[in-house]
């Protein structure tokens, strides 16, 4: 893959669970695959994206630390090789790549305080890795953690997304209030609420203007998805004419606009 710019953008997204954060952030990586090289990154334990991209991965970050911490001594060559050493080695080589993009999953680590050092372990690999790919697509887990821990920093823009509720649209706040408290260096804070009926959409702008959250996108609930999802479709495949697919292209369309800006 050939790089378009001398430094390669990250885009991290957010919002509390349930929002659909997951099956978009699919959409905008494959928007964005068709313009430049893409690094997609599972930084949730609950590894979705992979489904939603429709790719099966060979191993996740948290599971290749378990293994060389599992490591007995006499698998050290001599205790010749540091396990520090050989877990950088392992980690070289785990991105999984595809024609369209590559993808890096954090998985699930077992053992008290392992989510701790598989968040810095996953940064590392973000911070090494990203310089490489036109665009880094970060998708976080649900909720704060991920702010808390700093899995996301040097993030040129940062995608909260929020359904068309009054929890979703405080939530997106505390997440960009929070970004701001902990200084993390985010470029553009964009909140976009997805599941948007016709209906509900006047009511959703009003309700958002009284709490100060400015939405920058809307997405309209699909049916499609809904389908895809029961079926176990990847939403990788969602047809380019459905109507989640429409307002997710026109997303990556002001997303690119803002960081060529």
């Amino acid at each position: 893959m050939s790089t378009m710019f001398n430094k390669g953008f990250t885009i991290a997204v957010s919002g509390k669970g349930g929002v659909g954060k997951t099956n978009i952030c699919a959409l905008l990586i494959r928007c964005l695959s068709r313009i430049g090289s893409v690094l997609a990154v599972d930084a949730d334990p609950d590894s979705n994206l992979p489904h939603a991209l429709g790719v099966t991965v060979r191993r996740d970050v948290g599971g290749v630390r378990e293994k060389v911490l599992s490591l007995p001594p006499r698998s050290l060559e001599g205790k010749t090789r540091a396990k520090q050493e050989i877990l950088e080695q392992e980690l070289a080589d785990i991105a999984d790549e595809t024609d369209d993009f590559d993808i890096v999953v954090m998985g699930q680590p077992e053992g008290e305080g392992c989510y701790c050092a598989v968040n810095h372990i996953l940064r590392q690999i973000i911070d090494t890795r990203s310089g490489s790919y036109d665009y880094t697509v970060i998708d976080c887990e649900a909720g704060l953690e991920h702010m808390s821990r700093r899995t996301t920093r040097d993030v040129d823009i940062l995608v909260v997304f929020s359904d068309p509720t009054v929890n979703g649209l405080q939530t997106a706040k505390r997440v960009g209030d929070l970004a701001t408290g902990l200084r993390i260096d985010f470029g553009t804070v964009m909140v976009v609420a997805n599941k948007v009926t016709p209906e509900a959409e006047p009511l959703l702008l009003d309700r958002a203007k009284e709490i100060g959250v400015e939405i920058a996108a809307t997405i309209p609930y699909d049916d499609q998805i809904s389908l895809f999802d029961i079926s176990g479709r990847p939403i990788w495949e969602l047809p380019e004419e459905s109507a989640a697919s429409l307002a997710a292209a026109e997303l990556c369309r002001k997303i690119f606009q803002l960081l060529n800006n």
